[in-house]
């Protein structure tokens, strides 16, 4: 199954098989070691495989075969008893009154924002390393599949919910009253699908399923891109666990995240945007269609800040006296690639005075926007949207924080702070509501390396096979981290398509467009199709979704219509100020250099 590519040509691959099963949370447990340059832990994923998955022999085959038709080996893992780091203990007797279950008529310990407080959610649970022996075991067992790449894979096995105290109301089948695989499946089967208005109790759960005990080991396997679990005998996705931990460690080298010092010269860490995703942060499914929520406790040094792409707005929880604790979550399901992560030795800005227009206040609703308030229009698969809340919908600044190294506090406190809020509000005004309850804002090192990440989207994958694996066109090349055409083109798209049309009518249709599919995975076409029908036959001017694709999206080089705007707006006094400016610069750095002070060196290379 190991695939070697070449990331000078070839694409990238998505492995994992969304097909036949799909994780529907994520719950991570994690340490960062800035001296080991290692992210370490544990993640237990909550998985789903529907009704619609039989059994999978051909799949498993499928996925078995490489080009030199080589079976599949699995490590069979036995304990080497080497203890990790930070690592705790497991009790059996282990008391979960530290979760507090926020269900219907029970006090709910969240902030007026809908934040949990930062309580603690130790993992509880040993970590040993595991010598593996590798076999070949067959093919006639159901195989999951996981996209992964970089990490350490130390030891997978099934999580025992069965052994949290309430979760057996979850189980409707009276016959299943002996504890059994199909008792445990259909625990999870029952907390993955709770209502949306019962997420904070679905989140305390997963808390508590994750620090169950385990209840047998997997056997597992990995490759240049993948991570195989399987389970003897369980021959189908409705068969196999579905709750599994996974202990890791990533790598100094692994490209999900860059190891850097930021302005100031201190150490930090951070999601960079890499063309392979998450996928050498944590094993997940990478494809887009495997919609997730998660929730993450990471440890680091007191010193540091944990950020994360989380709903709350998490506050740090002191563990001892040289470590703290940060807890973040989100509700909303997202595909993996969006989960980012940065801890940093960052202060916090705070503006020194806030204006009566910096929060927002309730008001009616105009003729036009009323229109786009409805509560039960979504189309979404089910969660706790703010589209549907009326107040939430009429919030132009939502609450937000910015944070920058200890060199910029000046510069962010003089310009960047007043600018978020009426940036957020302009947002919502041609937008409307914010998807997201709260913002972070962090200031990057110079040495982010792009203006976007290379997600897979439905439009840029291969031939998908039925295991739901596919590939990402020229996701490894690496001169696409650096050209970032397709932003580029985008948005020249979106200038164009805006003149074209009058910017009352394209931000109108704006407004609708993210009303409509908010929550929902969606291709360029469904964009564009619903574009030129909600446009009056005037204003199409010609226009379709086949030529708009042909000269944008399928052609390389300049867009036509670009092409003809930039010959006709060569000559005016902006453009030739650049070129000047251009010409100076080009002949400077071909003047041979003398030696200077050092002070004039210095300024140069800055500038």
């Amino acid at each position: 199954m190991d695939i070697q590519l070449d990331p000078a040509r070839d694409d990238l691959p998505l492995m994992a098989n969304t097909s036949h099963i799909l994780v529907k949370h994520y719950v991570l447990d994690l340490d960062v070691d800035f001296e080991s340059q290692v992210i370490e832990g544990t993640i237990v994923l909550f998985l789903e495989d529907g009704n619609r998955f039989k059994k999978q022999n051909s799949s498993i085959e499928e996925a078995c075969q490489s080009e030199s038709n080589k079976a599949c080996k699995f490590g069979m893992p036995e304990p080497c008893h080497i203890p990790v780091t930070n690592a705790r203990t497991f009790s059996s007797e282990m008391e979960y009154n530290d979760f507090a279950i926020c269900s219907k008529g029970e006090k709910d310990t969240s902030d007026k924002d809908g934040n949990h407080d930062n309580q603690e959610h130790a993992s509880g649970i040993s970590s040993s390393k595991y010598c593996c022996d590798t076999g070949n075991h067959g093919s006639e067992d159901f195989l999951l599949v996981l996209d992964c790449c970089d990490l350490s894979v130390l030891k997978v096995e099934e999580v025992d919910v069965a052994a949290v105290p309430g979760l057996e109301k979850f189980t409707r089948s009276p016959e299943l009253t002996v504890v059994s695989e199909e008792f445990r499946n259909q625990i999870v089967r029952e907390l993955v699908t709770l209502p949306a208005n019962r997420w904070r109790e679905q989140l305390d759960y997963y808390a508590r399923c994750s620090q169950a005990p385990g209840c047998g080991e997997l056997l597992f396997d990995t490759d240049t891109w993948s991570l195989q679990i399987r389970k003897t005998g369980a021959q189908t996705a409705t068969d196999f666990p579905h709750a599994i931990r996974i202990w890791y460690k990533t790598k100094p080298e692994g490209r999900s995240v860059t190891w850097t010092s930021d302005q100031s010269g201190r150490p930090c860490v951070y999601t960079v945007g890499s063309p392979i995703n998450n996928r050498a942060l944590f094993p997940c499914q990478e494809p887009p269609v495997a919609m997730s929520t998660w929730q993450a406790t990471v440890r680091a040094a007191a010193s540091f800040v944990v950020l994360m792409s989380g709903e709350n707005s998490a506050k740090p929880t002191q563990l001892w006296e040289e470590c703290s604790s940060w807890y973040y979550y989100v509700t909303m399901p997202m595909p993996a690639s969006t989960f980012t992560i940065a801890v940093g030795c960052w202060t916090e800005m705070k503006m020194e005075t806030w204006s009566s227009n910096d929060l927002a206040t309730e008001r009616p609703f105009s003729p036009s926007e009323a229109n786009f308030r409805h509560v039960g229009v979504c189309s979404h698969m089910e969660y706790p949207c703010r589209f549907q809340n009326a107040s939430a919908t009429t919030q132009e600044i939502i609450p937000h924080r910015v944070f920058a190294p200890v060199c910029l506090t000046g510069a962010c406190q003089e310009t960047l702070l007043r600018l978020i809020p009426p940036c957020l509000s302009a947002a919502h005004s041609v937008l409307g509501a914010h998807p997201f309850s709260r913002l972070d804002v962090l200031i990057v090192p110079a040495n982010f390396p792009s203006l976007g990440m290379a997600r897979p989207s439905k439009d840029k994958t291969g031939h998908t096979s039925d295991s739901g694996a596919s590939v990402i066109k020229h996701g490894l090349n690496p001169e696409k981290i650096f050209m970032q055409v397709h932003y580029l083109k985008g948005y020249f798209l979106l200038r164009f398509l805006a003149k074209r049309l009058g910017d009352e009518t394209y931000f109108s249709f704006l407004r609708k467009f993210v009303h409509t599919f908010h929550g929902q995975l969606i291709l360029s076409q469904d964009f564009l199709q619903m574009l030129l029908e909600n446009i009056p036959e005037e204003k199409r001017l010609e226009l379709s979704v086949e030529n708009i694709y042909q000269d944008w999206l399928e052609s390389s080089g300049i867009p036509k219509p670009l092409q003809r705007e930039r010959r006709a707006g060569a000559e005016c006094g902006l453009a030739r100020q650049v070129r000047a400016e251009v010409t100076k610069w080009i002949g400077v750095n071909r003047r041979p250099r003398k030696r200077k002070r050092r002070e004039k060196e210095e300024v140069f290379e800055k500038f």
